[in-house]
């Protein structure tokens, strides 16, 4: 009985060992699938920490004052230079298609922005997200706008698609987004914190169905463009956003 009871409980503990391994590998797969795969040469490094050089104010303008360089990261800081209801959206020079992008980005108390891709920029279109789907970054418990339901809290494809659950580490600290639009398998989505959190299509009738049904559905140029530059929004509050280590890669 005793040598009976000795096997079993080297079984149990064996069986436990066997399956943390098996639900870290899980946590961990999605991760390693969209990233870990890339090599250093394969990512173009869209900002290194130590100048904004590939960047630009929307539309055409240059970088104002308003954003800074700390610690390796670009922090939009709006309370000295927010005046006549101007802003500050940050858009890469160059245009993507089909990629993935990964990047951190911190939040302070009650802030608001997002990261836009498919972005056309033409005076025309006064704001980026006029052309561009947003990924939402949210201050989740103070900013109101996450009381307007989960397609509009953070890692939500706004107002179109809610993530599957609440991953977002509080405000102060660091969030690490790795975001896939890829026209050719007409699949995006969005691994918040090592989590997948949304999938959605990003072309075809399945994308026309969703903006058919969101608040963008009567914008003639939203989400029309399936190359166009990456933004990161400045929604006109009095506000300090921070981004660093952002590189992409093309599919």
């Amino acid at each position: 009985m005793k040598k009976y009871i000795a096997c079993l409980g080297l079984l149990l503990i064996f069986g436990c060992k066997e399956n943390k391994k098996t639900e870290t590998e899980e946590e961990t797969s999605v991760e390693e699938e969209v990233e870990m795969t890339k090599t250093e040469e394969e990512w173009e490094i869209l900002f290194d920490g130590s100048s904004f050089d590939g960047w630009h104010v929307y539309p055409g303008k240059e970088v104002p004052d308003a954003w800074v360089l700390e610690d390796g990261a670009m922090v939009l800081k709006t309370t000295e230079h927010r005046t006549d209801g101007n802003r500050f959206n940050m858009v890469t020079d160059n245009a993507y298609t089909s990629f993935v992008l990964s990047l951190e980005w911190r939040v302070s108390d009650g802030a608001n922005s997002g990261i836009m891709w498919g972005v056309v920029e033409d005076e025309k279109y006064p704001e980026p997200y006029y052309t561009g789907p947003e990924i939402q970054v949210l201050d989740n418990v103070s900013h109101p706008d996450a009381k307007n339901g989960t397609s509009h809290q953070a890692g939500a494809l706004y107002d179109m698609v809610s993530p599957s659950k609440d991953v977002v580490k509080p405000v102060g600290e660091w969030n690490h987004y790795v975001i896939t639009i890829d026209h050719k398998s007409n699949k995006g989505s969005v691994v918040l914190n090592d989590s997948e959190i949304v999938t959605f299509p990003v072309n075809g009738e399945a994308w026309d169905a969703m903006v058919a049904n969101s608040k963008f559905a009567d914008w003639e140029a939203f989400g029309k463009s399936q190359t166009g530059k990456i933004a990161l929004q400045d929604n006109g509050e009095t506000i300090e956003i921070a981004y660093k280590n952002i590189k992409i890669t093309a599919l």
